[in-house]
């Protein structure tokens, strides 16, 4: 029986760019072919791969969009808004740095850029009906980020306001997607207001448990905040519905610890790495996924401070096929069975011929 997960597949946002074959969808769906991955992620802001409003209102091209993967037996995944999810929700605090994820027409005008950031998540629901998809990933923004640590203390009542107001701007868009079919798959990341699994509940009981609010699980980001990653498979599978499969490491010594942001990359605790070279369980995180039967597709994210992202690609495709688990159609005992006799049973048990109650 074929693995319930498919794969392996690429997230494009970390290798789209100016240059061949990274500048159009044809040729990066052909290098991705002929490293091996079978599926690509799209990121939808990038519009030298996609473009994302003439796919939520047009057909054909959508069917053209999945033409070109096609050629090169390669399947559309998901499409990513994660840029624009990320600004559906800003503290002023970050009000300058992420305008650099906005269109100049809304910078400098927080409303305007949540209004055009709401849009573009409509955009993408129709979209990604109309490719057929039935998951997407994306940030949830953040508006209570900056209040992680209680130091000042917090106003009291601050992050359940922060929560009451990130389900008043998600439940509509969770809406949107309901009505075309399509899970939101939110990555749960450190940054986001939905950064582990507690705020996952307080985000989904803001948004009264919305059916559409779902989980794109990426294990770095849970290492990287000393979260076990394998038990939150076990707490949270059935709303796990997208898999970025991505690598980091964590060693604290005794100059730094989980708080290392200040340093660049190459210097923190803390660190992304390419597959195979950090200390993520894939084993376990795979079988994990067997036993719950998660059947959607494994994703590579490359996101490294050492190696070149063209070695991490190509390694990172043999790695998750390697991972990838054919599931059993039948038990190693079944050697040993026989066909089930009831009376074989009640002798088993030892009340064969035994009176009844009265």
């Amino acid at each position: 029986m074929p693995s319930n997960l498919k794969g392996p597949a690429i997230f494009l946002a970390q290798f789209a760019g100016d240059i061949a074959p990274f500048n159009s969808l044809d040729a990066i769906c052909s290098w991705a072919a002929e490293l091996g991955y079978v599926g690509v992620q799209i990121p939808s802001w990038d519009g030298r791969l996609f473009d994302l409003a003439r796919a939520a209102e047009s057909e054909s091209y959508c069917d053209e969009v999945r033409a070109t993967a096609a050629r090169h037996k390669v399947a559309i995944t998901e499409l990513s808004t994660h840029l624009q999810g990320q600004l559906v929700s800003v503290h002023p605090a970050y009000d300058e740095v992420f305008d650099a994820f906005a269109p100049d027409p809304v910078k400098g005008n927080p409303r305007a850029r949540q209004e055009w950031a709401t849009a573009q998540m409509h955009l993408a629901a129709r979209a990604s009906r109309r490719l057929g998809l039935r998951a997407h990933v994306t940030f949830s923004g953040a508006l209570a980020w900056p209040y992680v640590y209680p130091w000042p203390p917090r106003p009291p009542g601050l992050i359940e306001a922060a929560f009451a107001e990130q389900g008043k701007r998600w439940r509509p868009i969770l809406d949107a997607f309901d009505h075309e079919g399509v899970d939101v798959c939110y990555e749960i990341h450190p940054g986001e207001d939905v950064f582990d699994g507690a705020t996952f509940e307080m985000f989904r009981e803001a948004l009264g448990n919305h059916p559409r609010c779902a989980i794109n699980y990426d294990p770095s980001h849970f290492l990287l905040q000393g979260l076990d990653y394998l038990a939150f498979i076990d707490n949270y599978h059935e709303y796990i519905r997208a898999f970025h499969v991505k690598d980091a490491e964590l060693r604290p010594d005794g100059r730094q610890g989980v708080y290392s942001g200040f340093q660049p990359w190459l210097s923190r605790a803390g660190r992304f790495r390419s597959l195979g070279d950090g200390q993520v369980d894939f084993s376990t995180i795979f079988s994990k996924m067997a036993q719950y039967n998660y059947d959607s597709w494994a994703v590579l994210e490359w996101e490294c401070c050492l190696k070149d992202p063209r070695q991490g690609a190509r390694e990172g495709a043999e790695f998750i096929r390697r991972h990838m688990i054919r599931v059993t159609e039948r038990s190693f005992e079944d050697f040993a069975a026989g066909a089930a006799d009831p009376a074989q049973l009640s002798r088993v048990l030892g009340f064969a011929g035994a009176k009844p109650v009265p």
